[in-house]
């Protein structure tokens, strides 16, 4: 049941990002590592988890790069955190 919770916020997030229009350098590097990370998630075992912390470390940076801007998108990144943290990530 988690995973399936975490999939469909993963394809939240996923249409959120493709809806950032007004972007510069850095939240272009932002959302192309929140892009290839979700991709990751959503293709691999979620138990590889574990193993990859920068992930989840680029993923709270995200939470922060986005939240004055972007806060709806902001608050899905959280939500796939808690998520991952509610699986025991």
């Amino acid at each position: 049941m988690e995973q399936q919770k975490l999939r469909e916020l993963l394809e939240t997030l996923h249409q959120e990002l493709e809806q950032v229009d007004s972007v510069d350098k850095n939240t272009v590097e932002v959302l192309t590592n929140l892009r290839e990370d979700i991709s990751k998630l959503v293709t691999e075992d979620v138990g590889a988890m574990h193993e990859n912390e920068s992930l989840m470390e680029r993923m709270r940076e995200a939470v922060d790069h986005f939240e004055a801007g972007h806060p709806k998108l902001s608050m899905t990144i959280q939500h796939v955190l808690d998520s991952l943290a509610n699986m025991g990530f």
